[in-house]
């Protein structure tokens, strides 16, 4: 059955991407090209609404009665309207980080929220009133995430299917019934607008995609993976290595540079990798690869034994760091492993 629900969002997310597209020129909807962006040309874009309305078409049909149906669906549809808004009037950082905390609070009401996680040697830690505000942190964190990849024809589009994809394979195996259909769902709409937007675009997902996209994948690894133990509670945030990790290492650079932390850049990896020469089909389809690496190895991770669990870490926090340094995520100077590399072969 999950296979019709994401066969049905795919279709229903081809027919309706270019209806969207239309309406999106018509009330001025585009994106227009500046010295921070990559195209040249005025886009169209709220290409999210039409993974959103494909997604809650299924989610509404296929899924009416499950506890977490109403809540996740009124949480998505606050976060796809403070996104159309941003698309269309280019909202203000606190009035968009509002309409997500409003989301994610909905949602946490709705009883998706981390309550507790079993220690690996017995016993478990419970969060208590901490719940709610870890809750909503994770939401608003990996939707923002999302939200900042979102910089190249089809890279925030195929970086979250990637995501979702993994999310929803897991979720088989745990026998965790809403979050396959909903995670199936998500994916086929995704795909289904990704064959517009993937490069050359012709349509944008702006806000309201990145923001939906960034939501539904947060609350659909938290549903995934709650109350679990505290290797499986890293397993999300492995599987969103890497619009996680470019988000911490923007943070990084705004401290070293004494910027405030909402203050645009272009020195995303995307932006890194291309200005390192490479085009941009292949800087999207570089993301990818990295992006199925981090879900291999949450896979692995989830199976594997203690020991194994800590060697699959040591090497991910290894392969982001040689990233970082080849990238010059952080800055051109920083190269401290490639460096020690380097005047090892020197000395020899």
């Amino acid at each position: 059955m999950e296979y019709k629900a994401l066969l049905f969002c795919f279709i229903a997310s081809l027919l309706i991407t270019p209806v969207v597209k239309k309406i999106a020129v018509a009330i001025g909807a585009t994106d227009q090209p500046n010295h921070r962006k990559v195209h040249k040309v005025v886009m169209p874009r709220l290409g999210g609404l039409a993974i959103y309305l494909s997604f809650a078409g299924g989610l509404l049909f296929f899924f009416p009665e499950s506890r977490y149906t109403w809540p996740v669906f009124i949480g998505a549809s606050i976060i796809i309207a403070t996104g159309v808004l941003d698309d269309l009037k280019e909202l203000s950082a606190k009035v968009k980080l509002g309409g997500q905390i409003v989301a994610a609070i909905v949602v946490v009401m709705g009883g998706v929220q981390v309550e507790y996680i079993n220690l690996p040697f017995g016993g478990e830690m419970e969060f208590g009133y901490l719940s709610i505000p870890i809750t909503i942190l994770w939401i608003v964190g990996i939707t923002n995430a999302i939200n900042l990849i979102d910089g190249l024809d089809g890279l925030a589009a195929g970086v979250s299917a990637i995501a979702l994809l993994t999310i929803s394979g897991m979720a088989i195996t745990m026998g965790n019934v809403f979050v396959v259909f909903a995670g199936f769902m998500m994916l086929g709409s995704t795909i289904g607008f990704l064959i517009y937007n993937f490069y050359p675009a012709k349509i944008f997902m702006g806000d309201t995609g990145a923001l939906f996209l960034g939501f539904m994948i947060s609350v659909l690894s938290l549903l995934g993976f709650k109350n679990v133990t505290l290797f499986s509670f890293i397993i999300p945030v492995i599987i969103l290595g890497v619009p996680i990790s470019d988000t911490l290492f923007a943070i990084v650079r705004r401290v070293i540079q004494r910027k405030p932390l909402s203050a645009p850049d272009k020195s995303h990896l995307h932006h890194c990798l291309i200005n390192l020469g490479y085009s941009h089909p292949e800087t999207v389809l570089m993301i990818y690869a990295v992006s199925a690496l981090f879900s291999l190895a949450a896979v692995i991770f989830s199976q594997a034994t203690m020991f194994g669990a800590m060697f699959v870490m040591a090497a991910l926090i290894l392969m982001i760091e040689l990233i970082v340094e080849m990238t010059g995520l952080i800055g051109k100077d920083y190269k401290p492993i490639l460096n020690m590399i380097r005047d090892y072969r020197t000395r020899r």
